[in-house]
């Protein structure tokens, strides 16, 4: 029975990976997202599909992990940032993981499954029949060797998928022109982990893992690597400088703020660690050393939008919303309304309480979720304007589109359904009133077959 435990827990632990989002949060940031789009696009290219049809979502998450849960979305956990050294690294994991997109393998998640299955109930059936018959030893070892095979069977699929997105994933870093040295140096990290926490890596053991073995996969990647024309292509500079600020500035979101301050001291003075310092003093409550930080990010690159996206962001979290508009406009402005940061510059309108202010409010928010309808934070915002009018369908409406995002399906549906009641019947907003509650009853049946 334990080898029947194991593969139902083999199984579950695959489920609960197509539905990450429920259980793990999600970070957005607009530079994040932007730099690990530029990373993203060439290979999406390079499986023959236009730049931008892959997205990449960042989850905090403690463990080193990225995968795919069907559609065209990677998950990338936030320890996995923490552990690269290098934007190719990352990349590496990106083309693995879009090759599991390419081969259809979360589609294809039953083609495992079944046989599984169905070797497990038959060598049960076959077992118990024995049982009945008498033969009570020879039961329980038809069903022992029945669920043995079974989990034999789930698991060399399981490995077969993971090497085909090894093979894809050499393929579109080769047909990008970026080397993958990357995709090997993260690999024999993980092989250290594996090394560290004593998983073994013999022959007898490969047989009872979902991935290869750590050392049979670098040997392979090595050889079609080293091949391959791009082998020598060297680190794009851009990239590299990216990543780094990237990892600084989720570090000092995430640590602890002394944990920060010692990792990224003040005699340190690169742009990795002015970022970092800035989100350990404002978690800290040291407001101006925060603001001091950022202003000299500032003055390194006074246009730069993120900088002034952070610096914004500080004043308006800090009860000083008048003092972050110059910033937040700015940056606005820079990056064509990208949606993240336009949604913090209409959050800081509004808490000006400036009824002047509102109009452009409403502009900006309307425009940022139009262009990405998840941001929970816009939606409520946008409720907030039209309660201020007196619009209160709308109002209700945007709190059902802020509350479905946000799990909260009993609530969103009577905030779909009193918006419903006040808008115009047929209309557009009415129509989507509609589909938002329907949307949050669906999750809500969902919700109560997983209990």
């Amino acid at each position: 029975m334990r080898i029947l435990a194991r593969l139902v827990a083999v199984l579950a632990v695959l489920q609960l990976a197509i539905q990450p989002v429920a259980a793990q949060s999600i970070l957005r940031d607009a530079e994040t997202e932007d730099f690990l789009q530029e990373l993203m696009d060439p290979l999406t290219v390079a499986a023959g599909m236009p730049a931008g049809s892959v997205d990449v979502v960042l989850l905090h998450d403690p463990s080193i992990n990225a995968f795919v849960a069907g559609g065209q979305r990677i998950y990338v956990h936030s320890a996995l940032i923490e552990a690269a050294d290098t934007a190719g690294e990352v990349q590496g994991v990106l083309a693995h993981e879009l090759g599991h997109i390419m081969g259809g393998h979360v589609v294809r998640f039953n083609e495992g499954v079944t046989p599984a299955t169905n070797l497990t109930i038959l060598s049960t059936l076959l077992g118990v029949a024995a049982m009945v018959a008498g033969a009570g030893e020879a039961g329980m070892a038809i069903m022992a060797a029945g669920q043995q095979a079974a989990l034999g069977t789930f698991l060399a699929f399981s490995r077969a998928q993971e090497s085909s997105a090894d093979a894809a994933g050499v393929e579109y870093l080769s047909k990008a022109g970026i080397s993958g040295r990357g995709s090997i140096s993260f690999f024999k990290k993980l092989q250290n982990l594996e090394f560290r926490y004593g998983y073994e890596q013999n022959d007898e053991d490969a047989y009872a893992r979902t991935h290869p073995l750590s050392g049979d996969r670098i040997a392979f990647l090595t050889r079609e690597y080293e091949e391959d024309p791009a082998w020598e292509t060297p680190d794009n500079p851009r990239w590299q400088a990216r990543f780094e600020r990237i990892k600084a500035k989720l570090y000092g979101y995430l640590a602890e703020p002394d944990k920060t301050l010692r990792d990224y001291p003040p005699s340190m003075t690169a742009v990795p660690a002015r970022y970092a310092r800035a989100y350990a003093y404002h978690k800290d409550a040291r407001i101006e050393q925060a603001l001091a930080e950022i202003d000299g990010l500032i003055a390194s690159d006074p246009h730069d939008p993120y900088f002034l996206e952070i610096k914004g962001q500080i004043l308006l979290e800090a009860g000083r919303p008048e003092e972050a508009l110059p910033a937040l406009r700015e940056a606005a402005a820079t990056t064509g309304n990208e949606p993240l940061i336009a949604s913090l510059f209409g959050h800081a309108l509004i808490a000006t309480e400036n009824p002047a202010h509102f109009d452009e409010a409403e502009r900006v928010l309307k425009a940022a979720v139009a262009r990405d309808r998840e941001i929970p934070s816009a939606w409520y915002q946008l409720g907030v304007v039209y309660a201020a009018r007196g619009d209160m369908p709308r109002a209700r409406l945007a709190s059902a589109e802020q509350q479905v995002m946000s799990r909260q399906y009993g609530q969103a549906i009577m905030s779909a359904q009193a918006a419903e009641r006040g808008l115009p019947s047929g209309s557009a907003d009415w129509i989507r009133a509609q589909d938002i509650e329907l949307a949050a009853r669906d999750a809500l049946d969902r919700e109560r077959d997983e209990r």
